[in-house]
């Protein structure tokens, strides 16, 4: 029972980073994808397609938001922090789920 349990607590902790890199790739699809995220239409991203201009280019994002519940809680519902701005409350209408605004904020930890 006790190498049973620590077999699987190994198995869990050596699927961390795969666990995370799998979230940022779904994250990055949902950012590209026209149809969900749709980031590009106001956002340069490195490696996106035909990126607006509206928005701030997205990189750093890390040293700019080291809280990531900060960023969370800009693609849940800037107008919480800034009633002016033009970015899309993607929670709060829900345009995407609170899972993948998480996936979404695990690749934009990663530019």
């Amino acid at each position: 029972m006790i190498a049973a349990l620590a077999l699987t607590i190994g198995v869990l902790a050596s699927a961390g980073p795969a666990l995370a890199q799998s979230a940022a790739s779904d994250g990055q699809k949902l950012a590209f994808d026209r149809g969900k995220g749709n980031c590009l239409t106001c956002h340069v991203i490195k490696g996106g397609d035909l990126p607006g201009t509206i928005g701030p280019e997205l990189k750093n994002i890390k040293s700019k938001y080291p809280d990531r519940n900060d960023l969370v809680a800009i693609v849940t519902d800037e107008t919480k922090r800034n009633p002016q701005t033009v970015m899309p409350p993607f929670g709060r209408n829900r345009m995407l789920t609170e899972q993948e605004i998480n996936a979404v904020v695990d690749f934009l930890q990663t530019l």
